[in-house]
């Protein structure tokens, strides 16, 4: 067996960049199976909002790791790690090439390296769960951005769990959180090929805004209101997703329809940016240029890997 020929790719890149599209062309030329890296495609029920393919758009490619979780399961890192190794080395095992794909950038570097994960406490986290019930997310998002500004510009800070994930791991290690993740320039697992759609703000932004209203056109909100049946809340993993969170606070009144839409888009944008400076960090990455008219094309591609 040809091991070069089964390295896999992983293709990275903002959100709305074309990367889904990218991986059904490279899966197709390389006999390839997709792995999904995106958190909430993880997700069963979670489509509309997520830009999950459907099994049509899949086009006969199988994809691994996706609704693979409950709507009402925490959302773990070293789980799909786990997993999603697994799948890697199974689809090599039956000669075919892995092409990983997604944006959730903790979820790449897990697959990509070889990331053992920082140990945990009971009872530090207990603390900052009660400081957390106590000050609000907000304050502890901003008690984290002073002891280490860099996990602050990686974490939302409407993000409790991770927020009080970085707090803890920081007390416990004396470390920053960042000092936690494996460098970004050691070979990569499976000595992987590393591509990146980079786009800018005046291409980028429209195909935000345009992807935002049609999911609001397609149905995100009785996506949502069937979640909710099946047990969604809004103080979950999921009911924190950009997209959902601004539904669900629309349903609650707290927001009108036009305002909800608005937010995602700019909740979507601001995701980006955290995208940018993180994979722009990697300097493994190949770049290219996804506003080309020809991208995202396997033709274009092939030139840098094969």
């Amino acid at each position: 067996m040809d091991e070069e020929k089964l390295r896999p790719i992983v293709v990275v890149g903002p959100t709305a960049s074309g990367k889904s599209a990218l991986s059904l062309q490279l899966a197709h030329h390389f006999d390839g199976e997709v792995v999904n890296c995106d958190s909430m495609q993880l997700y069963r029920g979670m489509d509309i909002g997520t830009a999950k393919l459907t099994v049509e758009e899949r086009e006969g490619i199988p994809h691994h790791q996706l609704d693979v979780w409950d709507i009402t399961e925490t959302a773990s890192v070293a789980r799909y790690q786990d997993d999603a190794v697994r799948d890697v080395e199974e689809i090599m095992s039956r000669g075919k090439r892995p092409i990983i794909v997604g944006g959730s950038m903790m979820y790449v570097q897990s697959l990509v390296d070889a990331w053992a994960f920082p140990p945990t406490d009971p009872d530090v986290r207990a603390k900052y769960e009660a400081e957390l019930n106590e000050l609000g997310v907000q304050a502890m998002h901003a008690k984290l951005a002073e002891v280490d500004p860099q996990a602050a510009s990686i974490i939302e800070d409407n993000d409790p769990r991770r927020t009080v994930r970085a707090l803890e791991v920081i007390e416990l290690t004396g470390k920053p959180f960042q000092a936690s993740q494996p460098p970004k320039n050691a070979p990569p697992r499976w000595n992987a090929q590393l591509l990146g759609l980079e786009t800018n703000a005046d291409w980028l932004n429209p195909r935000i805004e345009l992807r935002t209203n049609l999911m609001f056109e397609q149905g995100l909100v009785g996506e949502v209101e069937a979640l909710l049946d099946q047990g969604l809340v809004r103080d979950s993993t999921a009911g924190r997703a950009i997209g959902y969170a601004q539904v669900l606070q629309a349903m609650a009144g707290e927001l009108e329809w036009d305002e909800a839409v608005e937010k995602t888009i700019i909740g979507t944008r601001r995701y980006v940016r955290r995208q940018r400076s993180w994979f722009h960090r990697d300097k493994r990455i190949q770049w290219l240029d996804a506003t080309a008219p020809t991208l995202p094309q396997a033709s274009q591609m092939l030139e840098v890997i094969e």
